[in-house]
């Protein structure tokens, strides 16, 4: 799998991991806008001693669950999921596992049910806001995800703003505030400069705006950062701002690319179909 394809395209994939709107959740008012913000300021509790073995066992289960997300063996993930909660089911960290992996099986009443049992455990952890807020953003839920990303970005014991600040980000542009998304994304760019997802992004973003320098600056560092290979998206990405430049050439130069190296792409079939929005 491409780095790009891997979550560069939050919006679609979980649409987590990138998800039918349910009620239950400890501090919303159904599908508007919460009316209680999360005001407590907790440590992470993924961060926080084992004082028991059923928790360090909860942990280890988390924790390798997780890293089967990411390898996308969701079964194995849902598996590690149950044994943590098993172990103890009161450690949000594996409700927000089993939420995540139920978000990406398209499972959403068990995805919902897994992270209101996570919130209602930990209301005021980063870790479950950043999650939860990602989720609801993924189910369209704007300015609930919104919320709950913004009490993890003001948490300071939270120590991932940069990929938060890059949900965020993609969030906005979900809900086509693509002013907002561009501060959050540019704030996360500056916190970690090498997540591609994230320049990818700041270069749609751009051309979208018809800030067309800027948009082949983030292009082309992307392909700098890919190089030496590349993906579709990133050639569609340089193709369609060398098309808004006016630069025939290098347009002409991509679309050859795309012909070449990706033909069955959906990136080629839009350009065959003259489809560059």
């Amino acid at each position: 799998m491409s780095a790009i394809r891997t979550l560069c395209f939050l919006p679609a994939c979980m649409a987590v991991l990138l998800l039918a709107a349910c009620g239950g959740i400890p501090l919303s008012s159904g599908g508007g806008k919460e009316t209680n913000p999360v005001v407590s300021i907790d440590r992470p509790m993924s961060e926080q001693p084992a004082t028991t073995e059923y928790r360090r066992n909860a942990k280890v289960h988390v924790e390798l669950g997780t890293a089967y997300v990411e390898g996308e063996q969701l079964g194995v993930a849902l598996d590690e999921a149950r044994h943590a909660i098993a172990y103890d089911k009161g450690y949000a960290p594996a409700h927000v596992l089993m939420g995540k992996v139920f978000a990406l099986l398209t499972q959403y009443s068990q995805a919902e049910a897994a992270f209101a049992e996570a919130v209602r455990l930990a209301p005021g952890d980063p870790e479950v806001n950043s999650e939860y807020g990602w989720y609801l953003c993924s189910r369209d839920r704007f300015s609930q995800g919104v919320q709950r990303l913004e009490a993890a970005l003001g948490n300071p014991y939270f120590k991932n703003p940069a990929r938060a600040l890059g949900l965020l980000g993609f969030c906005h542009i979900r809900a086509k505030d693509y002013v907002a998304a561009e501060r959050a994304l540019s704030q996360s760019y500056q916190r970690d400069p090498q997540n591609l997802r994230v320049i990818y992004q700041l270069a749609e973003v751009a051309l979208r705006a018809d800030a067309l320098p800027r948009a082949r600056e983030f292009a082309n560092e992307l392909a700098a950062k890919l190089s030496p290979g590349a993906t579709p998206e990133s050639v569609w990405l340089s193709l369609r701002i060398e098309r808004k430049m006016g630069n025939r050439v290098a347009e002409t130069k991509l679309a050859n690319q795309l012909a070449r190296d990706y033909p069955a792409s959906a990136e080629y079939q839009s350009y065959l179909q003259g489809k560059f929005e």
